[in-house]
């Protein structure tokens, strides 16, 4: 059974509850949000615009799926390049009740999958907190290899932290050539 799929509006209300129940726990990890992030209708938002970027072919947004099928997170492959770079930016988070249970583990093997398997891209790149142990071993288990760090890299709650930097390249032949 895939761990991830496609995310959709019907998904909404379900995301929704999701990230209420998580906010305290996502908060160190996460951009700051507004109230209305936390709302059905301005995550409907949220979800429309990551569509219209799939459509595009500039982003792959999933949701991640635990063993009962309930949404236990979500994963997506960010800017998406062609291109001689064949490119794109891994973002994920999982609940606290799914944290530890390996469910990240399997949504990174199966967006990983379907980036080099059905896109046909060459790199996947994702950057974590320094301090984000749990995430850079989810990214271990997946063949991904620290390449650096990158100072004051993105803007999390509230302040610019650095990132440790990862990678993993396709080894598919038909990629590489």
């Amino acid at each position: 059974m895939s761990t991830t799929r496609l995310v959709t509006l019907e998904d909404v209300p379900a995301l929704v509850e999701l990230l209420r129940a998580n906010r305290a726990f996502l908060a160190p990890w996460d951009p700051v949000r507004t109230d209305d992030y936390f709302t059905v209708e301005g995550h409907r938002s949220v979800v429309r615009k990551a569509l219209a970027l799939c459509e595009q072919g500039s982003a792959l947004p999933h949701v991640i799926l635990d063993e009962t099928g309930s949404i236990g997170g979500r994963i997506t492959l960010n800017e998406i390049v062609r291109g001689p770079f064949q490119s794109c930016s891994l973002g994920y988070w999982v609940s606290a009740t799914h944290n530890g249970r390996g469910l990240a583990t399997a949504a990174v093997r199966d967006i990983k999958r379907l980036a080099f398997e059905n896109l046909g891209l060459h790199r996947i790149q994702a950057g974590t907190l320094l301090h984000n142990v749990r995430s850079q071993r989810v990214l271990e288990r997946n063949g991904f290899v620290r390449f650096g760090m990158a100072p004051a890299y993105l803007k999390i709650a509230g302040k610019w932290q650095d990132h440790a930097m990862y990678q993993v390249l396709s080894t598919d032949p038909a990629v590489q050539g």
